[in-house]
């Protein structure tokens, strides 16, 4: 350590300024790297369109009307945003955004991403100095950490990236925490920690075990043990009780409506089919042996239509490994030279180990285990999701080979390791233009094997070079070591088919688009709008970003693109994940085909589609859903027996909803009159009455009922036990009303029902029943 701080003293004439001289080469490299996205020539494609781009303009929107952004009446004709992690509601740089930015485009959210990477790069480079680094070293960590692997390939998955970028700023926090026994880094590393598990995704609940572990692994190495736990007990309490503050109600919320959902757990068979095939770890040395730059077609990795026996459910990109040729070979020579099992680099080389073979998932019986035994594992359908956390700690550890070769002790390589060192890189070549050979694809594959060899031989040449260069010109070397990452990873992990396409593929999301479609549709609803009619609409079949395109224009959807949805409407309705091809569209027993009682109920009027929708529900005679207009994109149709939005029924009928759903099968009643609820009713006949929308708001929603002999408000938007109902103020029981849908008992007279939702209310009550005998 000492040698280190004297080579860093000679650097810039001071650890400061070579602090310093690698940030700025941090920003830099930064900047030239996201420059696609951040000049606006490019956006991130995929779900950081379909599904966070109109999460965030609801948001943002809600936010301008002064509504609360908790509950959407825009997709799956309800669904409760403060509990699904991709709403963004709980992502601190994307809330902040919304608040000042009434209309977030494709641009402001991809700029507002790069900024969290780049925080997040900084981190790791001031967390790794902090270490006393070579700041070279920390540079090479930093800048393959932030556009290599997944963080490149998978920058579309915006909630992983962002759990992702927090990890290193809560490092860097609880390290200075620990070793100064300070409780004021002790909440600040819990406030990163708070952030990082908000994501509430699979990368979040990874990187919350490695901290486990890396606390552990503290205390282990500590030359002191007893003591260095007795120092970290103040510290670490406040990181917990900070970080606990900031997750306690987003994670019981989203724990309670995962348990509701679609997918209250993963199977191990369901896990497994997101498992990383082990043929994508060559990727770590070549990034587009397989083709994963361009388009589905060509590409023949595993799965693929070359590659067709896997049983796996992954994209293309999902598995990419690559850090840069420099990294890649710091790695293969620490591995050779046991430099990565050095006390300092355990914990990191360990954990890399375990999260390699947790991503292959059904490919090793770790895995399995795993899943069996792990608190949380069973919840995630992708182990290949580790993918983020591999690039992390691959990322460490390959600074910290450099940070050792640097070092005026560095380790000279014996006969034996460089033979190991080249074994090892011809056999994963080798490997390489096997698979290529046995697949017919290598015309196809050998540029792309033959530049990432050539690089891999640069870095060599480089590494030598600098080490000759080392105590003289320390600015060279770290001007050297940046210009040729950054410039491989620009190339390498350039913008493709899966991180980057033009903004103008996504002009629908654009809150002001003069899309034809969309203009109809909102033109036609609006004219439509009335005290009792609120119509919804399905898009169907335009393309993957276009079902939360009604988030983004304040269209009532009954579908949408979510992959947790509300269980109960999901089996109703036969909604799946996404809508965006025509074969997507799905139905039920009790949703059958577009003319249905429940299709009615639900007041979906309009019906766009990319096809005729006789292609779609084929039970529809032609010109039964009579053709509104033909568009650029595809049909609108309308439903004109589609219902009002508030009714008032004159009459009640039990029913057991549960088994409605499993068969379709509707009691003999008229729906306008009479309402289906789950438990028993005295009923007498009654004179009709009237029901209206006084107010309609995200939230809370206002109705005026009048009849002389009292009846049932009955609104057709989604039962959900966090809505809560109140008559002139008293609060009264909000009733689930045929099958889905809302209804509250009134007296005679004129009166005010009020239906608000109330999440923290709606958790507390459902924690007490369970705790109920």
């Amino acid at each position: 350590m000492l040698q280190m701080r004297e080579s860093l003293s000679r650097f810039g004439g001071h650890e400061q300024g070579g602090s310093v001289a690698a940030l700025l080469a941090l920003i830099a490299g930064w900047a030239a790297l996201a420059w696609p996205w951040l000049s606006g020539r490019v956006t991130i494609p995929w779900d950081a369109k379909a599904q966070f781009l109109p999460q965030l303009q609801f948001m943002a929107a809600s936010f301008t009307r002064g509504e609360s952004p908790f509950w959407s009446p825009n997709v799956f004709s309800g669904h409760p945003q403060i509990a699904d992690p991709q709403s963004l509601i709980f992502a601190p740089p994307y809330v902040l955004l919304a608040a000042f930015d009434a209309s977030p485009t494709a641009w402001t959210a991809d700029v507002t991403l790069y900024a969290l990477v780049l925080a997040g790069a900084a981190a790791m480079l001031l967390w790794l100095i902090d270490k006393g680094w070579h700041p070279a070293a920390a540079l090479v960590s930093a800048l393959s950490f932030a556009f290599g692997a997944a963080m490149a390939w998978r920058i579309q998955h915006v909630g992983q990236v962002m759990s992702l970028a927090y990890l290193p700023m809560t490092l860097l926090c609880l390290d200075r925490a620990l070793q100064r026994a300070s409780v004021g880094y002790g909440v600040a590393a819990g406030l990163a920690a708070g952030c990082l598990v908000l994501g509430r995704d699979q990368v979040a609940l990874l990187s919350v075990y490695f901290l486990i572990a890396y606390v552990v692994a503290h205390w282990w190495q500590a030359d002191d043990r007893v003591g260095a736990i007795r120092r970290s007990v103040s510290p670490l309490a406040a990181a917990a009780l900070t970080g606990l503050l900031v997750i306690a109600v987003p994670v019981l919320l989203t724990s309670l409506i995962a348990a509701q959902s679609n997918r209250p757990s993963i199977d191990f068979e369901g896990a497994g089919r997101g498992s990383l095939h082990p043929a994508l770890l060559l990727t770590a040395l070549a990034p587009d042996v397989f083709g994963a730059s361009g388009h589905m077609g060509p590409y023949w990795g595993p799965p693929s239509f070359v590659w067709n026996d896997t049983g796996l459910y992954i994209a293309q990109n999902m598995g990419q490994l690559y850090l840069g040729a420099l990294p890649a070979l710091l790695l293969a020579g620490g591995a050779v030279t046991g430099v990565l099992w050095r006390r300092e680099a355990k914990v990191f080389a360990i954990a890399l180990a375990v999260a390699v073979f947790y991503a292959l998932g059904w490919y090793t019986p770790v895995f399995k285990l795993m899943h069996a035994v792990i608190p949380g594992v069973d919840l995630y359908r992708r182990p290949a999701d580790a993918v983020f956390l591999i690039g992390f700690l691959a990322s460490v550890l390959a600074g910290f080979a450099l940070n050792a070769w640097l070092s005026p002790d560095a380790p000279s390589l014996s006969r034996l390791q460089l033979a190991s060192l080249g074994g090892l890189l011809a056999a994963s070549f080798a490997a390489m233009i096997a698979c290529a050979i046995h697949f017919g694809q290598l015309a196809a594959a050998w540029p792309a094997i033959v530049l990432p060899a050539g690089l891999l031989i640069a870095a060599m040449g480089l590494l030598v070079a600098l080490r000759r260069m080392l105590d003289g010109r320390p600015l060279v070397v770290l001007s050297a070591i940046a210009a040729f990452l950054a410039g491989d990873l620009a190339y390498s992990n350039r913008p493709n088919g899966s991180t980057a396409l033009p903004p103008e593929h996504y002009a629908v999301l654009d809150p002001d688009t003069t899309n034809e479609t969309i203009a109809l549709l909102k033109a036609r609803t609006a004219a439509g709008r009335s005290d009792t009619r609120r119509d919804r609409v399905e898009l169907v079949g335009f393309g993957f970003h276009w079902p939360n395109a009604s988030l983004t224009h304040d269209l009532e959807n009954t579908l949408g693109y979510n992959p947790l949805r509300l269980g109960t409407y999901t089996r109703a309705t036969g909604a799946g994940d996404h809508s965006g091809l025509p074969d997507q569209k799905g139905f039920s027993p009790l949703f059958p085909s577009y003319r249905s009682p429940l299709a009615d109920l639900l007041g979906l009027r309009f019906i766009a589609t990319s096809v005729p929708i006789e292609q779609i529900d084929k039970s529809l005679q032609p010109g039964e859903l009579p053709l509104v207009a033909k568009t650029a994109d595809g049909f609108v149709y309308e439903n004109a027996a589609a219902l009002p939005r508030v009714q008032f029924a004159t009459s009640a009928r039990s029913a057991d909803f549960d088994q409605l759903i499993a068969t379709g099968v509707w009691p003999e009643s008229d729906l306008k009159t009479t309402v289906l609820l789950e438990t028993g009713v005295a009923d007498s006949p009654r004179r009709p009455g009237q029901a209206r929308l006084i107010s309609y708001h995200n939230t809370e929603i206002m109705i005026e009922a009048d009849s002389p002999d009292g009846g049932w408000v009955v609104l057709n938007d989604i039962w959900q036990p966090w809505w809560f109902a109140a008559i002139d103020g008293t609060g009264v029981p909000l009733l689930r009303a045929n099958a889905l849908f809302r209804a509250v008992a009134v007296p005679p007279g004129r009166h005010t029902v009020t239906m608000t939702f109330q999440p923290l209310r709606g958790a507390l009550k459902q924690l007490r029943a369970r705790g109920r005998p």
